[in-house]
């Protein structure tokens, strides 16, 4: 017999529990996002969060198509297209051509993209690790494990 006021949806919380559960996530996903965009503009004011997370996507894929990252992101293809146009100019990124198709460009990092990328890391790294230096290793690995649990939910439309 369930108990009065669980809901199976919720894992056994109440409605009124989960509910507030879920604003609070809500609320601090924003001051999260809001604080991230605040910190990336005084941490490296030479990227854009954006363009940070760009660069950070095109050294771990090994390249792609201006598409690929379109499509990772959830972003429009123009808000894309402009960044790159930006990290094109300002010699971080460069174009190759596609090996499976010669209409297709790649997006690479340069050697001065890997440069930036890699300066900046360093103080996010920094900025991360002074900020939850008095976490337990245990509640680092499961915030962790939350945030990788959340970020891998599909967005609509993903199938």
């Amino acid at each position: 017999m369930e108990a009065e006021g669980s809901d199976e949806r919720t894992g056994g919380l109440g409605p009124s529990v989960a509910d507030a559960a879920v604003e609070t996530v809500q609320r601090e996903m924003t001051v999260f996002a809001r604080r991230a965009r605040a910190s990336a503009g005084r941490m490296h004011p030479e990227l854009s969060l954006v363009s940070y997370t760009l660069l950070g996507h095109l050294e771990e894929s090994g390249g792609c198509r201006a598409t690929d990252l379109a499509a990772h992101y959830a972003l429009d293809k123009s808000t894309v297209s402009r960044q790159v146009a930006v990290l094109e100019q300002a010699g971080l990124v460069g174009r190759r051509p596609d090996p499976d198709d010669a209409r297709v460009q790649i997006l690479e990092l340069t050697e001065a993209g890997r440069s930036v990328l890699a300066r900046v890391t360093v103080r996010r790294r920094a900025a991360f690790r002074e900020r939850l230096a008095d976490w337990s290793e245990e509640d680092l690995t499961r915030f962790a494990g939350y945030l990788v649990r959340y970020n891998a939910w599909p967005e609509p439309g993903d199938g």
